[in-house]
């Protein structure tokens, strides 16, 4: 079993400890890592067709997954409004782009399907945003920066270079990914 198998396995057992989901991907720049001394955290994206049965399942399984006030206040059925009616049905950073950094472990969804049209999208949200002349790492280091607008973290706490670092690292990653996207918009012309 190679490093990549081995990292794989070490992502889905998260997935033994937690109720079956219809979904899950894993996301963040710790995915690819070009720092493999540093300290590490991997976000998860959970999708699942019944959100109130999925909490109550996981608050028997996991309770301290959530704030003990809400367990205590109302367990599953407080968990799951306050998503629906407080929130939009998910707890998620609006700004965060799935574009290099995304493992998909489970797709009952075909969520890898429609995931192409956010990178499309991603490569037109950049073009729009470069300037008219510009290299194939600035654009990558524009696709890559689009999954940090908005997130606070990037003004003080984040390292400046992070974007750039990403991208010299995982260069050919961003280019398989995005090359067929380029040559579309190319035939375009």
């Amino acid at each position: 079993m190679d490093n990549k198998d081995t990292a794989h396995s070490h992502l889905l057992s998260f997935l033994n400890a937690i109720p079956p989901v219809d979904f899950c991907c894993v996301y963040g720049s710790t995915l690819h890592s070009t720092d493999s001394g540093k300290s590490t955290m991997v976000d998860y994206i959970l999708g699942v067709s019944d959100p109130l049965q999925w909490h109550s399942e996981n608050l028997k399984m996991n309770a301290d997954h959530y704030a003990s006030w809400m367990v205590l206040l109302g367990g599953a059925k407080l968990i799951t409004n306050v998503a629906d009616k407080l929130g939009v049905g998910v707890h998620f950073n609006p700004y965060v782009t799935w574009n290099n950094k995304v493992n998909m472990l489970v797709d009952n969804l075909d969520i890898e399907t429609i995931n192409s049209v956010n990178l499309r999208a991603a490569v037109s949200a950049a073009l729009l945003l470069l300037p008219p002349k510009f290299t194939e790492e600035d654009l990558y280091a524009k696709i890559c920066s689009l999954s940090y607008m908005g997130d606070v973290r990037m003004l003080f706490a984040e390292d400046r270079s992070k974007v750039k670092k990403i991208v010299q690292g995982q260069f050919d990653l961003f280019q398989s990914m995005y090359k067929p996207f380029l040559e579309e918009i190319v035939a375009y012309q």
